[in-house]
């Protein structure tokens, strides 16, 4: 499970985030990157960037590893967090976290606010909680690629959700109003109400499935299945 912390974000100096946004540069072609190569994109000293790797390892945010004769670095989910969510800060999107108020097999989702107080929803996706297999069963944006980093997997989910999320909304879909993504987090209104799986009764369950039959057939006549319409969560 990862743990979610964004106390640190507010501390981080500007070489801090230069660091990980070269190693994030780095690892395009690369599972790991050496601290060189680190030091060169982020335009630092290397003994500089050194120490800052190393306090970055501290905060978890990088791992150091070793591989097939390469050392180096990667990032981990935590860092991946405080780069998508300093770009929402930066863009005024996002000025606090709250709590979580949702887990799934492949992301975590929190209450976040704008500055004003309006609260959004932040979903961050995590891939990785499942097997590479039955999530390219899924995936069919990964075509014919054999592996990918969970991070790029990550990265391309929540691009294709907020791309699917944007076009339902624009054309008058019952769902939340996108507004913002990064890397692998969307940022999107929050819809005031309880999750259908939490209400004990309903006083007028034909209206409640003629919608939903009514939504599922209008879906179907774009060509979309909607995947918690299944049997197992009826």
């Amino acid at each position: 499970m990862v743990k979610f912390d964004v106390r640190q974000l507010r501390y981080l100096s500007r070489e801090e985030f230069r660091c990980l946004v070269a190693l994030e540069l780095g690892m395009k072609n690369h599972e790991i990157a050496p601290s060189e190569t680190i030091a060169s994109i982020a335009n630092l000293r290397h003994g500089g960037c050194y120490k800052i790797l190393r306090e970055l390892v501290q905060y978890k945010l990088i791992r150091y590893d070793h591989r097939n004769g390469i050392r180096g670095y990667h990032l981990t989910y935590a860092g991946y967090d405080y780069l998508a969510l300093r770009s929402f800060s930066n863009q005024d999107v996002i000025y606090s976290i709250g709590n979580k108020i949702g887990v799934g097999k492949e992301s975590d989702i929190y209450i976040a606010a704008s500055e004003d107080g309006t609260q959004y929803v932040l979903k961050l996706h995590r891939l990785g909680r499942i097997c590479f297999r039955k999530v390219k069963e899924k995936r069919d944006y990964l075509k014919r690629r054999k592996s990918a980093s969970w991070l790029y997997l990550s990265r391309l989910a929540a691009e294709r959700e907020f791309s699917f999320l944007k076009a339902l909304y624009d054309r008058g879909y019952p769902v939340p109003e996108p507004l913002s993504w990064n890397r692998h987090a969307i940022v999107m209104k929050l819809i005031p109400g309880y999750p259908l799986s939490q209400v004990n009764t309903i006083t007028n369950t034909a209206k409640v499935y003629t919608k939903l039959m009514q939504l599922i057939v209008r879906l179907a006549q774009m060509g979309l299945i909607h995947g918690d319409f299944n049997e197992s969560t009826s």
